[in-house]
């Protein structure tokens, strides 16, 4: 009932959102008389802001195009590279006419971004695709919105998502170094960890940032939700059907907008001081300030939901459980068992200031991977990073993506697996930051 009720305020204040839109419109028109009074800047600003509010928000593209690399403008172009129900995998083909720029870029080493699915779209990676695409070949995983795939593709649940990853590693190849942001560190680490139990080639390296491998370590508000209360009230409380709009009808799922609400929630004096800002901007006439406001929003706002399945999975596994730290987790009857892995790289990235994923819950993973040579292994802390600064905006670009980078460089093809044989007791402590 909670879903449809949405839906039907939703539709309800659809036409007073458009009303509100082309109303601002008016007060900006040099045409229009009133657009001359002393007031209509002020007016304008307000009937922009209501449209904000009320106004629904779609998924946004990833609108990347082009690139610089060495001073070159390399064209990009978006391609499916596989497509599941629920994921579709893609990549971010780089084209040059330039022969030096073609001769880098054939060297690049090819990355992975498993997107977390926990709410928002994979655009929300955007910047780190952007970034990555200068030194790499890049493939993202874009996650579908459950109210959009029918009740007869199945429920979608954690295993499947592990089996996702092991898909698309393979599909890739194995010389790809795959990076998880957030809820995917997980699952990766658990199909990685599964490749490398059944013998199968596993990943150069990987790089797991701001997730809750281990989330009794410093436990935060998100955290604590999903530990004090129980799967029965969470299956209660926040698992709804999908109305009969949407092709997904009838399809349990955690819907996007709940996700949202308790984003904001979180922080509500942030948010509303963000708006407020934003309506003075319009009203001094600061387009820049204003267009960055309109651009995180049109991110944050926009939300998916999630089947209730893997929402369900995730919250007894990783919140409740602890399966993977404990040793006790079984994929589709496999044990999970992260001591296995030993040919691949890792490095664990944390926020100083990150509300998401407390300190210490991504580094668990390097005691978890135990015979990864100590050479292969690396921590790194963000200094003065939240959890979205630790891969997106300034600090992402300038502190932690050149760590990033350096690292995947040095573990190239082969390297892990050669020392990983011979060098693993002898290995120097690894290095932090």
């Amino acid at each position: 009932m909670v879903y449809d009720w949405y839906e039907s305020q939703r539709a309800i204040l659809s036409p007073l959102a458009d009303f509100a839109q082309a109303a601002s419109k008016f007060y900006t028109n040099p045409l229009w008389p009133l657009a001359q009074t002393p007031a209509a800047h002020r007016v304008s600003a307000s009937y922009e802001l209501m449209h904000r509010l009320l106004k629904s928000y779609e998924k946004p593209v990833f609108d990347i195009d082009n690139i610089a690399i060495a001073g070159r403008d390399v064209a990009v172009q978006e391609q499916v590279a596989l497509a599941k129900p629920f994921c579709r995998l893609l990549r971010f083909k780089r084209f040059t006419d330039d022969p030096k720029t073609l001769d880098r870029m054939k060297s690049d080493p090819t990355v992975l971004i498993v997107a977390p699915l926990s709410g928002h779209h994979a655009t929300l990676l955007r910047d780190t695709v952007r970034t990555m695409l200068q030194d790499h070949k890049v493939f993202i995983t874009d996650w579908v919105d459950a109210r959009m795939v029918p009740t007869e593709e199945g429920v979608f649940s954690l295993d499947d998502y592990v089996a996702y990853v092991r898909e698309f590693i393979r599909h890739i190849g194995p010389d790809v170094h795959v990076i998880s942001v957030c809820q995917p560190t997980v699952p990766v680490l658990a199909a990685i960890s599964l490749m490398a139990s059944a013998g199968e080639p596993t990943p150069r390296s990987m790089t797991m940032m701001g997730g809750p491998i281990d989330a009794r370590k410093s436990p935060t508000a998100v955290n604590n939700l999903a530990m004090n209360k129980s799967h029965e009230w969470f299956e209660a409380n926040v698992i709804y059907r999908v109305p009969v709009n949407y092709p997904g009808a009838g399809r349990r799922v955690y819907p996007g907008f709940l996700q949202h609400t308790g984003f904001i929630a979180m922080n509500p004096n942030r948010h509303m001081k963000s708006h407020y800002d934003f309506f003075l901007d319009l009203v001094r006439g600061d387009d820049g300030d204003a267009s960055a406001h309109r651009r995180f929003y049109d991110e944050y706002n926009a939300v998916l939901d999630m089947d209730a399945e893997y929402y369900l999975d995730t919250i007894h596994v990783v919140f409740q459980d602890f399966a993977l730290v404990k040793g006790t987790w079984n994929v589709a009857g496999e044990r999970v068992r992260p001591q296995d892995i030993r040919s691949t790289a890792l490095l664990t990235i944390e926020g100083e200031l990150d509300d998401i994923s407390g300190a210490g819950q991504t580094e668990a993973a390097l005691e978890l991977c135990a015979n990864i040579p100590e050479s292969h292994k690396g921590h790194f802390t963000v200094p003065g990073a939240g959890h979205y600064g630790i891969f997106s905006g300034r600090r992402w670009r300038d502190i932690t993506y050149p760590r990033v980078r350096d690292f995947i460089a040095a573990h190239r093809a082969g390297t892990v697996a050669a020392e990983a044989t011979t060098d693993a007791d002898a290995a120097p402590e690894r290095l932090r930051a």
